[in-house]
């Protein structure tokens, strides 16, 4: 079965982080992708995000080199580039000179700040950008600095993943309009609105500023992290009073009365002490036993070596071995257009692929 984008021309201007991660969600769904990357690039067998492209090394500054991008963009979809502001207008690829040559063409530009304000010329990362947004400050412990929470929010969730669904929404529209549009998503702007629910809670006086004292941060006793006998941990989401019900049950709680008022904020950091000490007294493992795959909301917390083998994500595939490199495959699954398992890495015939667009364009070397 083909995947659900099938036919769907894609340019990438090949770059690191939630540029090549957006590419990456559009080639795993079936669409055609040319990565345009520079002459002498190398892509390793493990660097995952790059995984089923087609590439073409071009040296963007040489002569010609923007006469043969726009020839490909001329066939082509989309476009997928991730370089600060002003760059691809210095290449002589901006939205005005893509546009003249394919009015159809939904152009994805991918930033931590964005296309403007006065942040965006400069420099930054994933940390940087989920900071002036707010989330970075929600995320640690109480007493303690905020935690980077790797770089899921700013480049993947805010920035790649919006990326994505600003193109999709992009191309639906142009279906109906004939004319392709600039897609501007940044991950500062992708950040706060993955914080959408959190500002609505503050709003509602339903969250404060402090780290750690928050139902959702690690404040409430029912919904955190816990250490286990042997060093391992668990995670605990009981939420809905049927679920914490359940989890006082199993856990042998059920009759302790200073656990009755479970939303009583004020005895969460004595029942946070008391529940790391009920988890210390067994294995993750025998945890696992008594609580998992019931409706106690729980789950272990699994490293990057044991969450490809648990049994749940064996069952449904999450995981694959492609060439020896373990790596999450397509999400999300579709009941009839199931996308199949692209290669590890990106393949040098991207050449080949434009001349089946249509496009005669050659790598262009440095001059």
């Amino acid at each position: 079965m083909a995947g659900p984008l099938q036919g769907l021309r894609v340019i990438e201007m090949a770059g690191i982080g939630p540029g090549p991660f957006c590419a990456m969600l559009f080639a795993d769904m079936g669409a055609e992708v040319v990565r345009i990357e520079r002459p002498g690039t190398r892509t390793a067998p493990h660097d995952i995000l790059a995984r089923g492209r087609s590439t073409l090394q071009i040296d963007l500054r040489a002569e010609g080199a923007a006469g043969s991008v726009l020839d490909a963009i001329a066939k082509a979809d989309v476009l997928i580039e991730g370089f600060r502001p002003g760059v691809m207008e210095r290449l002589g690829l901006s939205p005005t000179e893509c546009h003249a040559r394919n009015p159809r063409l939904v152009y994805g530009r991918m930033t931590g700040w964005g296309q403007h304000g006065p942040l965006s010329h400069a420099a930054g990362h994933d940390i940087n950008y989920i900071a002036i947004s707010g989330a970075l400050h929600a995320v640690g412990r109480a007493g303690e600095p905020p935690v980077p929470p790797l770089n899921y929010v700013g480049d993947f969730g805010g920035g790649a993943m919006l990326l994505a669904f600003g193109i999709l929404a992009a191309l639906h529209e142009a279906k109906g309009s004939g004319q392709g549009q600039v897609v501007d998503a940044a991950m500062t702007d992708g950040a706060a609105l993955l914080s959408s629910m959190m500002y609505g809670f503050k709003s509602a006086g339903m969250w404060s500023n402090q780290r750690g004292e928050n139902m959702l941060d690690g404040g409430a006793h029912f919904y955190d992290t816990y250490a286990c006998a042997d060093g391992k941990y668990v995670a605990v989401g009981a939420i809905e009073p049927q679920f914490y019900a359940l989890l006082r049950e199993r856990c042998g709680i059920a009759d302790d009365t200073a656990f009755d008022a479970q939303m009583d904020a004020d005895r969460w950091p004595l029942l946070k002490l008391r529940m790391a000490d009920l988890f210390r007294t067994r294995t993750r493992d025998e945890w696992c036993v008594l609580l998992e795959g019931s409706d106690a909301c729980f789950a272990p917390v699994l490293d990057w070596d044991e969450a490809p083998a648990h049994p749940h994500n064996v069952a449904r595939g999450t995981f694959a071995n492609v060439g020896g490199v373990v790596q999450p495959a397509p999400a999300p699954r579709f009941s009839r257009t199931a996308p199949v398992m692209p290669p590890a890495t990106a393949h040098d015939d991207g050449e080949a692929m434009l001349r089946r667009w249509g496009a005669t364009v050659a790598p262009v070397a440095a001059g």
